[in-house]
């Protein structure tokens, strides 16, 4: 995943990028949860990116998600 997604402040106010593109992370994310088929993806909306690039979106979110710290307080 690493070598798909980058952070780079001066594209996109630094937000998540497919390498190369300024296509960002969320973007696509979205398109997957519409249920959109990679390939559509690709065809329709990206064509510069890679099935590779969508499943590195897939798993950047997954490791935000699992270093993310839930704190639950406890109704008193």
């Amino acid at each position: 995943m690493k070598n798909r997604i980058e952070i780079n402040p001066n594209i996109h106010f630094g937000k998540p990028c497919i390498i190369g593109t300024r296509i960002t992370v969320i973007d696509v994310l979205e398109l997957v949860n519409e249920g959109i088929p990679f390939k559509k993806i690709i065809k329709d909306y990206y064509p510069d990116i890679q099935f590779e690039d969508i499943k590195a979106c897939i798993r950047y979110a997954i490791e935000i998600v699992e270093t993310e710290d839930i704190h639950i307080a406890e109704k008193v």
